[in-house]
Protein backbone atom coordinates (compact mmCIF):
# COMPACT_ATOMS: atom_id res chain seq x y z
CA UNK A 1 0.00 0.00 0.00
CA UNK A 2 1.69 3.06 -1.10
CA UNK A 3 0.00 6.91 -1.27
CA UNK A 4 0.23 8.62 -4.54
CA UNK A 5 -0.31 12.15 -3.79
CA UNK A 6 -0.52 14.98 -6.59
CA UNK A 7 1.26 17.90 -4.38
CA UNK A 8 4.74 18.15 -4.17
CA UNK A 9 7.01 15.64 -3.09
CA UNK A 10 8.56 15.41 0.90
CA UNK A 11 10.68 18.46 1.17
CA UNK A 12 11.58 17.64 4.73
CA UNK A 13 13.35 14.35 6.24
CA UNK A 14 10.55 13.32 9.02
CA UNK A 15 12.79 13.09 12.15
CA UNK A 16 9.62 12.56 14.44
CA UNK A 17 7.90 10.15 12.67
CA UNK A 18 11.70 7.79 12.61
CA UNK A 19 12.32 8.33 16.06
CA UNK A 20 8.42 7.28 16.63
CA UNK A 21 8.94 3.96 14.65
CA UNK A 22 12.54 3.43 16.20
CA UNK A 23 11.31 3.82 19.62
CA UNK A 24 8.01 1.19 19.25
CA UNK A 25 10.82 -0.88 17.30
CA UNK A 26 13.00 -0.90 20.20
CA UNK A 27 10.41 -1.18 23.04
CA UNK A 28 9.07 -4.08 21.41
CA UNK A 29 12.06 -6.18 20.88
CA UNK A 30 12.68 -5.57 24.67
CA UNK A 31 9.10 -7.26 24.98
CA UNK A 32 10.65 -10.18 23.41
CA UNK A 33 13.66 -10.70 25.58
CA UNK A 34 11.01 -11.09 28.71
CA UNK A 35 9.57 -14.30 30.00
CA UNK A 36 5.94 -14.33 30.08
CA UNK A 37 5.90 -13.69 33.55
CA UNK A 38 8.25 -10.85 33.24
CA UNK A 39 6.00 -9.88 30.19
CA UNK A 40 2.79 -9.65 31.94
CA UNK A 41 4.38 -7.93 34.97
CA UNK A 42 5.75 -5.10 32.47
CA UNK A 43 2.36 -4.70 30.68
CA UNK A 44 0.68 -3.85 34.10
CA UNK A 45 2.78 -1.27 34.43
CA UNK A 46 3.11 0.57 31.25
CA UNK A 47 0.04 -0.36 29.52
CA UNK A 48 -2.93 0.84 30.37
CA UNK A 49 -5.35 -1.05 32.61
CA UNK A 50 -8.76 0.21 32.26
CA UNK A 51 -9.90 -0.71 35.90
CA UNK A 52 -7.13 0.90 37.68
CA UNK A 53 -7.58 4.21 35.32
CA UNK A 54 -11.03 3.85 36.62
CA UNK A 55 -10.10 3.80 40.26
CA UNK A 56 -7.71 6.08 39.37
CA UNK A 57 -10.14 9.25 37.83
CA UNK A 58 -12.14 8.62 40.86
CA UNK A 59 -9.32 9.55 43.58
CA UNK A 60 -8.32 6.02 44.44
CA UNK A 61 -4.35 5.59 44.79
CA UNK A 62 -3.55 2.72 42.87
CA UNK A 63 -0.13 1.06 43.92
CA UNK A 64 2.03 1.31 40.55
CA UNK A 65 5.41 2.41 39.56
CA UNK A 66 3.76 4.35 36.87
CA UNK A 67 0.68 6.58 37.33
CA UNK A 68 -2.00 5.06 35.57
CA UNK A 69 -2.66 8.53 33.78
CA UNK A 70 0.86 8.35 32.52
CA UNK A 71 0.22 5.16 30.99
CA UNK A 72 -1.94 7.17 28.42
CA UNK A 73 1.09 7.57 26.78
CA UNK A 74 3.56 5.12 27.77
CA UNK A 75 0.87 2.29 26.02
CA UNK A 76 1.22 3.63 22.62
CA UNK A 77 4.93 2.10 22.23
CA UNK A 78 3.65 -1.15 23.63
CA UNK A 79 2.53 -3.68 21.05
CA UNK A 80 1.32 -7.49 21.52
CA UNK A 81 2.57 -9.06 18.43
CA UNK A 82 4.57 -8.90 15.18
CA UNK A 83 1.51 -8.23 13.36
CA UNK A 84 0.36 -5.89 15.48
CA UNK A 85 3.57 -3.75 15.60
CA UNK A 86 4.59 -4.69 11.72
CA UNK A 87 1.15 -2.89 10.20
CA UNK A 88 1.39 -0.15 13.32
CA UNK A 89 4.42 0.58 11.86
CA UNK A 90 3.81 0.45 8.43
CA UNK A 91 0.91 2.64 8.78
CA UNK A 92 2.85 5.16 10.46
CA UNK A 93 5.86 4.92 7.73
CA UNK A 94 3.29 5.69 4.88
CA UNK A 95 1.29 8.43 6.04
CA UNK A 96 3.13 10.30 9.23
CA UNK A 97 5.75 12.09 7.08
CA UNK A 98 3.47 13.88 5.03
CA UNK A 99 1.65 14.87 8.33
CA UNK A 100 4.94 15.65 9.74
CA UNK A 101 6.03 17.76 6.96
CA UNK A 102 2.67 19.46 7.13
CA UNK A 103 2.53 20.42 11.10
CA UNK A 104 6.14 20.79 11.53
CA UNK A 105 8.17 18.08 14.23
CA UNK A 106 7.46 19.78 17.26
CA UNK A 107 3.46 19.57 16.41
CA UNK A 108 3.43 16.61 15.16
CA UNK A 109 4.86 15.11 18.16
CA UNK A 110 2.28 17.07 20.26
CA UNK A 111 -0.14 16.20 17.81
CA UNK A 112 0.61 12.28 17.49
CA UNK A 113 0.91 12.15 21.34
CA UNK A 114 -2.51 13.89 21.90
CA UNK A 115 -4.61 11.70 19.35
CA UNK A 116 -2.97 8.61 21.28
CA UNK A 117 -3.74 10.01 24.65
CA UNK A 118 -7.46 10.58 23.77
CA UNK A 119 -8.07 7.58 21.34
CA UNK A 120 -7.36 5.59 24.47
CA UNK A 121 -9.47 7.59 27.05
CA UNK A 122 -11.64 6.61 23.99
CA UNK A 123 -11.59 2.86 24.58
CA UNK A 124 -11.59 2.87 27.98
CA UNK A 125 -14.81 4.78 28.24
CA UNK A 126 -16.68 1.93 26.57
CA UNK A 127 -14.43 -1.03 28.84
CA UNK A 128 -14.26 1.02 31.98
CA UNK A 129 -13.90 -2.13 34.15
CA UNK A 130 -12.01 -4.39 32.09
CA UNK A 131 -8.81 -6.28 33.79
CA UNK A 132 -7.00 -6.40 30.20
CA UNK A 133 -4.29 -4.32 29.33
CA UNK A 134 -4.48 -1.67 26.49
CA UNK A 135 -1.93 -1.09 24.34
CA UNK A 136 -0.31 -0.42 20.99
CA UNK A 137 0.13 2.63 18.86
CA UNK A 138 -3.27 2.12 16.92
CA UNK A 139 -5.00 5.00 18.44
CA UNK A 140 -2.36 7.44 17.85
CA UNK A 141 -1.95 6.43 13.85
CA UNK A 142 -5.51 6.50 13.50
CA UNK A 143 -5.48 10.44 14.32
CA UNK A 144 -2.49 10.34 11.42
CA UNK A 145 -4.81 9.08 8.87
CA UNK A 146 -7.82 11.12 9.98
CA UNK A 147 -5.49 14.18 9.34
CA UNK A 148 -4.00 13.06 6.31
CA UNK A 149 -7.77 12.13 4.88
CA UNK A 150 -8.53 16.07 5.55
CA UNK A 151 -5.25 17.29 3.76
CA UNK A 152 -4.97 14.32 0.73
CA UNK A 153 -8.52 13.58 -0.25
CA UNK A 154 -7.28 13.36 -3.64
CA UNK A 155 -4.10 10.79 -3.03
CA UNK A 156 -4.46 8.06 -4.34
CA UNK A 157 -3.78 4.44 -2.26
CA UNK A 158 -1.82 2.14 -3.96
CA UNK A 159 -3.27 -1.74 -2.81
CA UNK A 160 -2.65 -4.86 -3.14
CA UNK A 161 -5.23 -7.63 -3.88
CA UNK A 162 -4.22 -11.22 -4.70
CA UNK A 163 -6.53 -12.22 -7.01
CA UNK A 164 -5.86 -16.60 -7.31
CA UNK A 165 -2.30 -16.26 -8.10
CA UNK A 166 -2.13 -12.86 -10.00
CA UNK A 167 -1.59 -9.71 -8.10
CA UNK A 168 -3.89 -7.11 -8.86
CA UNK A 169 -2.56 -3.38 -7.49
CA UNK A 170 -6.40 -1.24 -7.79
CA UNK A 171 -5.83 2.26 -7.05
CA UNK A 172 -8.43 3.96 -4.90
CA UNK A 173 -8.68 7.38 -3.73
CA UNK A 174 -7.57 7.83 0.17
CA UNK A 175 -11.20 9.63 1.19
CA UNK A 176 -12.78 6.57 0.35
CA UNK A 177 -10.11 3.98 1.35
CA UNK A 178 -9.35 5.50 4.63
CA UNK A 179 -13.15 6.57 5.33
CA UNK A 180 -13.93 2.76 4.66
CA UNK A 181 -11.70 1.99 7.40
CA UNK A 182 -12.90 4.17 9.48
CA UNK A 183 -16.76 3.00 9.07
CA UNK A 184 -15.55 -0.23 9.32
CA UNK A 185 -13.77 0.81 13.04
CA UNK A 186 -16.75 2.47 13.69
CA UNK A 187 -19.36 -0.36 13.36
CA UNK A 188 -16.87 -3.35 15.00
CA UNK A 189 -16.90 -1.23 17.93
CA UNK A 190 -20.89 -0.80 18.25
CA UNK A 191 -20.58 -4.86 17.68
CA UNK A 192 -17.80 -5.23 20.29
CA UNK A 193 -19.95 -3.29 22.94
CA UNK A 194 -21.52 -6.87 25.10
CA UNK A 195 -17.75 -8.59 24.34
CA UNK A 196 -14.76 -8.50 25.64
CA UNK A 197 -11.86 -7.80 24.20
CA UNK A 198 -8.57 -9.65 24.90
CA UNK A 199 -5.31 -7.76 23.92
CA UNK A 200 -2.57 -9.42 24.56
CA UNK A 201 0.71 -11.70 23.38
CA UNK A 202 -1.03 -14.46 23.03
CA UNK A 203 -4.98 -13.78 22.57
CA UNK A 204 -5.77 -10.33 20.76
CA UNK A 205 -8.26 -8.70 20.13
CA UNK A 206 -8.82 -5.01 18.42
CA UNK A 207 -9.72 -1.44 20.21
CA UNK A 208 -11.96 -0.65 17.53
CA UNK A 209 -13.04 2.51 19.46
CA UNK A 210 -9.44 3.71 20.18
CA UNK A 211 -9.31 3.50 16.11
CA UNK A 212 -12.44 5.68 15.45
CA UNK A 213 -11.66 7.51 18.11
CA UNK A 214 -8.25 8.90 16.80
CA UNK A 215 -9.30 9.05 13.49
CA UNK A 216 -11.73 11.64 14.58
CA UNK A 217 -9.32 13.57 17.00
CA UNK A 218 -7.04 13.33 14.32
CA UNK A 219 -9.30 15.34 11.98
CA UNK A 220 -9.88 17.35 14.53
CA UNK A 221 -6.85 18.80 15.62
CA UNK A 222 -5.15 18.46 12.72
CA UNK A 223 -6.30 21.91 11.54
CA UNK A 224 -6.27 23.09 14.68
CA UNK A 225 -2.42 23.06 14.83
CA UNK A 226 -2.00 24.09 11.40
CA UNK A 227 -2.68 21.50 8.66
CA UNK A 228 -3.81 23.89 6.23
CA UNK A 229 -1.63 26.65 6.82
CA UNK A 230 -0.09 26.63 3.66
CA UNK A 231 -3.03 26.55 1.96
Amino acid sequence: MVPLKDENPIQITPYVTYALIIINLLVFGYELTLSPAELQGFLQVFAIIPRELTLNLQGVAINQPVPELLTLITSQFLHAGFAHVGFNMWFLWIFGNNIEEELGGFKYLVFYLLCGVLAGFTQWFFSAQSVIPSLGASGAIAGVLGAYVLKFPKAVIVTFVPIGIFPFFPRIPAIFFLGFWFVQQLFSGFAMLETTAHVGMEEGGVAYWAHAGGFVYGAIFGPLLGLFNDD
